[in-house]
């Protein structure tokens, strides 16, 4: 779509880069003001943990998209270090030992956090998809559907161009910001602390797993060729485990109040 979004001088701003910038200043914004009244999360604690995890999130989304690609990232290794192509499930594999680690740090109610970081993450991740559609990358297949988007940039990463393709990237920002708004209408009604970070696990990666049947972009990998893509296989594990703890804190719960 648009790859850049303008140029001044010799400086060049990327869409992609613009918004997970927007995306990562709301959320942390959020987490802020969230955790102070909550946890009275102070602003030195909120923005440790926002350096931290963008740390994380760069370190993760990059190691992971070296684990599909290692042959050609390595022997392009200033690719790797662009600033577009990162795996998000990378970022949260990795960002949530660092948020797990940091709470026990500093004392913080870790579950109840989670629910807070489970918003953060939906508000970063539905804007960087946004900004992955301006970029053209994690495109879909090629469709006849009234939805198709044609992408004509040479600078776009979406092949092939000039061809109606499904806006893959569109789909999960619905998704994401879809559940963003479950999340905030739910998070007064939630029946135990870390619930709303796991249903969000639940959602996005049972979502997800169905969305990766219509990308277009081979190179993220497959576990099984053309069957099972790197990320429905890490989707399913990620619905198993959440499963499995949603059980175990509900019926932590209700035994705690009988």
């Amino acid at each position: 779509m648009h790859p850049i979004l303008f140029e001044a001088g010799s400086v060049t701003v990327y869409t992609y880069g613009f918004f997970i910038a927007l995306g990562a200043v709301l959320g942390g914004l959020y987490m802020w003001r969230q955790g102070k009244k909550e946890f009275g999360l102070t602003f030195d604690q909120a923005n440790t943990l926002f350096v931290l995890l963008i740390i994380a999130g760069v370190v993760g989304g990059k190691l992971f998209v070296l684990f599909e690609q290692p042959s050609y990232y390595l022997s392009n290794l200033t690719k790797l270090f662009s600033g577009s192509g990162f795996v998000f499930y990378g970022s949260l594999l990795t960002a949530i030992p660092v948020m797990l680690w940091y709470f026990k740090k500093q004392r913080i109610p870790t579950l109840a956090m989670l629910d807070v970081m489970a918003v953060v993450t939906c508000i970063v991740h539905g804007f960087g998809r946004i900004g992955c559609f301006n970029a053209g990358c994690c495109y879909g297949i090629p469709t006849d559907s009234i939805f198709g988007v044609v992408f004509f940039d040479q600078l776009c990463q979406a092949r092939p161009l000039n061809v109606a393709l499904h806006p893959t990237q569109l789909y999960e920002a619905t998704l994401i910001f879809g559940i963003l708004i479950f999340l905030l209408i739910y998070k007064s009604h939630k029946k135990f602390d870390g619930q709303l970070f796991i249903l969000y696990l639940i959602i996005y990666a049972s979502g997800r797993s169905v969305l990766e049947m219509l990308r277009g972009d081979l190179e993220r990998g497959f576990v099984i060729q053309d069957w099972l893509s790197n990320s429905q296989f890490i989707s399913v594990l990620v619905t198993a485990l959440a499963i499995y703890f949603y059980v175990k804190l509900n019926r932590k719960a209700k035994l705690k109040h009988h």
